[in-house]
């Protein structure tokens, strides 16, 4: 049951506490942190388009793979060589960072908005968060730990391995899903 200021049971339409608004302020924080991330994320992609390039390139085509492991390995049937298909990978990739910025920047904007009102609307005004968090997760894991990492074996490139990097995007976004989602924050 969630307290009030002072330790006792906040009852219901009671206006929620100063720990539940920290509590509240928080999710609302980490999702505007996120949503900034992203859009960092989006702009360095768009304006360095050609280095972030290389990298979805390199990645698709293979061909940047340890010498060694790449002569014992069966895996280049998987490239994928089109330059074409590289530009459309990485534009994809650029609009799911963009939507994943978006959403939860809407999720934060909702949250923060929402963090004295009853606990049905605080709930309700985290949704676009978590559309946005899974929307990162579902990129940063599938798209780069699985797709790239396992089918491209991003993991045999000592140069373009990404999967350092996507683990840990991955985590935190996993972290901030279960942080926004937890029921500490009722007023009611």
């Amino acid at each position: 049951m969630a307290t009030g200021d002072g330790g006792a049971p906040a009852s219901a339409g009671k206006a929620p506490g100063r720990y539940v608004l920290t509590i509240r302020a928080a999710k609302a924080a980490v999702l505007g942190a996120v949503s900034l991330f992203f859009l960092l994320v989006v702009f360095g992609n768009a304006t360095d388009y050609a280095v972030n390039f290389e990298f979805v390139a390199r990645v698709l085509s293979m061909d940047a793979h340890d010498p060694g492991l790449d002569e014992l390995s069966r895996t280049d049937y998987r490239a994928v060589t089109s330059p074409v298909l590289h530009h459309a990978v990485y534009i994809v990739i650029i609009a799911a960072e963009l939507f994943t910025a978006v959403a939860c920047g809407i999720g934060a904007w909702r949250t923060a908005r929402s963090l004295r009102r009853p606990d049905r609307d605080f709930n309700a005004a985290k949704t676009w968060g978590l559309v946005g968090l899974v929307a990162g997760i579902l990129l940063w894991f599938t798209g780069f730990q699985t797709i790239g990492g396992e089918w491209f074996a991003m993991w045999m490139s000592p140069a373009w391995n990404g999967i350092p990097a996507a683990d840990r995007i991955t985590t935190f976004l996993v972290l901030v899903l279960v942080f926004t989602t937890m029921r500490n924050d009722g007023a009611d």
